[in-house]
């Protein structure tokens, strides 16, 4: 009897490596076929990978997958990785080296992309894929002849790739070549006919051609079959104002902030709009917002609606007179009375101790409110940014609930319901519209976010987006020169709550030390930094992103 069992039990081993062998075979030839559907690929590839069956160059192809699947999930640091790897393992593998070069691109690293591209161009002179890559990044730079020589190798080497035909159109726009265009949106159709970047560029093309009726019908088409496509609603308002019909293109960029409330495009135009209708104002706001947002990078459309927005700000910014010199204001906001889920305590008293404590150092205007709702939040940030036009310094102390979705880091109004992560853009308020409302300041521009909690909504958040979501805190940012952006707590970590009736450990360090003279501001944050590094047990580390500018010191108090 033993002898059988024994038997058996080899028999059953056997059929079960028999099986994995014949699985893992199967993955290889998966992984390996650039024609499989990539729903299919990854899988196969992500099973190489976590069993540790594939090698050299196979794991090179398996690891460079992955790489794809975390571009499009907008995780580029972990893709930066997983392709350097792959890179590591094979080093004349383009395809890793064009990825990553996507990687750095949309991570805002545009010399190491370039550097990539070339290096797999280097290797493999008539891989199409990286020319068009390269292209957009001479497009965005504004060097439209070097961004169309690219565009045509990317169609020599490539004559399928339907990016490098609708690319070259819109560079063919950009350079006035209406009817090249034309004929290149026509070739992206025999490829295919329904992608809808045909549709919504040539949408501009027709346009500035002065063809309302077929730019018209090309946007409307779109946003019949896509009412939430941002990208053809900014298009189409651009074309209304071609056009001259102000309130149509109004209605249009209204309705795309509506649906982004950090479009760049959309808040350039609008401000545009307003200019025109001289509520100086409002245009200045939206100028503002397009100018400050903060974004990896830009697609050239939206690098142009930036720079009109930098440049109407900056003529539309009125100087303060001489007397108005050293003025500083403040808006400090504590959220804690949430409606949706647990309430803070804190943040209130927090804000009120900080916002005293301005006062006490000097600061001429500091607006303190507490428990905003989204509607109300937004009232405070204008106003505060109305504000901030005539300073010179421009402070935003904020305490409350806080969290990253998808690179962007939102604050929590105390009405947000945000049942699903896609309501974070509509219920919440992202860090853009703050670093915008101090952005018109003309020396300091400084966001202190006492607000690196967990997030209160992820147990119930229901997950649509294919998009990393951070539970805990903020990701890390990268502001513009002269601004400054705090965190109580590193990226990716919770801040405390003080004990009881007692204010946050961040709150009490920052409100001991701003009363201190002559400490620059630089310093002061580093002070700040180690007071609650020893009052946490080394549990909560602050940090500082950004810098005030270089050739003046800041001080809350400049002491005798």
């Amino acid at each position: 009897m033993l002898r059988v069992v024994s038997l058996t039990l080899v028999t059953l081993i056997a059929a079960v490596a028999i099986a994995s062998a014949d699985q893992v075979s199967d993955d290889l030839a998966v992984c390996r076929d650039r024609q499989t559907d990539m729903q299919a690929r990854a899988p196969a590839c992500d099973n190489l990978l976590n069993a540790d069956r594939v090698s050299g160059k196979d794991k090179a192809i398996a690891l460079s997958v992955r790489g794809n699947t975390l571009i499009n999930k907008r995780d580029y640091v972990r893709a930066i990785e997983t392709l350097s790897m792959s890179v590591d393992l094979d080093p004349d593998y383009v395809i890793a080296l064009n990825l990553r070069g996507l990687a750095y691109e949309r991570s805002g690293k545009e010399d190491l992309a370039m550097a990539d591209y070339n290096l797999a161009l280097q290797k493999r002179p008539t891989y199409g894929v990286p020319y068009n890559n390269r292209g957009v990044i001479h497009a965005r730079r504004g060097a439209l002849q070097s961004a169309l020589d690219d565009f045509n190798l990317s169609i020599k080497y490539t004559p399928k790739f339907l990016l490098a035909w609708t690319n070259r159109a819109r560079v063919r726009t950009a350079m006035k070549d209406y009817n090249g265009a034309i004929a290149d949106f026509a070739e992206a159709e025999k490829i295919d006919p329904a992608a809808p970047q045909i549709a919504g560029n040539r949408c501009v093309t027709f346009g500035m051609m002065g063809k309302y009726e077929q730019a018209f019908a090309d946007c409307n088409g779109l946003i019949q079959k896509q009412p939430r496509n941002v990208f053809a609603i900014n298009n189409r308002a651009d074309v209304s104002m071609m056009k001259g019909d102000y309130d149509a293109a109004l209605k249009d960029y209204n309705t795309a902030i509506e649906i982004n409330p950090n479009n760049i495009r959309a808040h350039s135009g609008r401000g545009q709009i307003y200019e025109r209708k001289k509520d100086l104002a409002q245009a200045r706001a939206d100028y503002r917002a397009a100018a400050y947002s903060l974004t990896k990078f830009d697609d050239p459309d939206v690098a142009r609606a930036r720079a009109i927005a930098q440049e109407r700000l900056a003529a539309l910014t009125p100087q303060a007179p001489a007397a108005m010199s050293g003025r500083r204001v403040a808006l400090v906001i504590g959220n804690g009375a949430y409606k949706n889920v647990h309430a803070l305590p804190n943040p209130p008293r927090d804000s009120k101790l900080i916002a005293s404590v301005l006062k006490d150092v000097g600061f001429q205007t500091v607006i303190s409110v507490s428990d905003l709702t989204r509607d109300k939040f937004f009232d405070a940030l204008k106003a505060f940014a109305e504000e901030a036009e005539k300073a010179d310094w421009a402070v935003v102390y904020y305490a409350g609930h806080g969290f990253e979705i998808g690179g962007v880091n939102y604050l929590v109004p105390v009405d947000a319901k945000l049942a699903a992560d896609k309501d974070a853009e509509s219920q919440a308020v992202a860090l853009e519209q703050v670093i915008a409302a101090v952005g018109a300041a003309r020396k300091m521009r400084l966001v202190v976010l006492d607000a690196c909690r967990d997030n209160p909504f992820a147990p119930t958040m229901q997950h649509t987006l294919s998009l990393k979501l951070v539970d805990k805190g903020f990701s890390n940012i990268e502001p513009g020169a002269g601004f400054m952006v705090v965190y109580a707590a590193k990226h990716g970590e919770t801040a405390m709550d003080g004990d009881g009736a007692a204010n946050s450990p961040f709150a009490t360090a920052l409100a001991r030390e701003i009363k201190e003279p002559k400490v620059e501001i630089r310093k002061l944050f580093d002070i700040v930094r180690d007071d609650v590094w020893a009052a946490t047990k080394h549990e909560q580390q602050p940090f500082t992103y950004g810098s005030p500018p270089g050739r003046e010191d800041f001080y809350f108090v400049a002491g005798k």
